[in-house]
């Protein structure tokens, strides 16, 4: 099993910035993907980012140019660099592995941290 643990959520002005920290345990060989989804009330949780373990990015296009995705193998971190926020950028933020075990595939979360940006 893989587990996420994240942190660096908060409350901050439009225009500012966080980090988010994403740790995995576990049976990290097996991780392929990790990413960041968002979900704000009364929405579908959607796709922010994500890195393989090749280290090849992906953004919506709603983050392209502010949110930057990366990763520390040797602390079996994701980070996720949150410039220029918005009021739309409130929501929770999940991280979130996909991997293959045992001819399976799989996806993990994390407990989701609340990013409430104020105007």
């Amino acid at each position: 099993q893989v587990q996420l643990v994240e942190s660096g959520g908060g409350l901050v002005q439009a225009g500012g910035s966080l980090r988010l920290s994403c740790a995995a345990s576990g049976l990290i060989f097996s991780i392929n993907t990790m990413g960041w989804y968002r979900q704000a009330p009364g929405q579908q949780r959607e796709l922010v980012t994500s890195i393989t373990s090749g280290g090849k990015a992906n953004y919506a296009d709603s983050v392209k140019g502010r949110f930057i995705i990366s990763g520390d193998n040797a602390k079996n971190t994701v980070y996720m660099q949150m410039n220029s926020l918005k009021p739309e950028d409130t929501a929770v933020y999940y991280c979130n592995a996909k991997g293959i075990l045992g001819g399976m595939l799989y996806d993990r979360w994390g407990q989701g941290t609340q990013v409430t940006v104020s105007s």
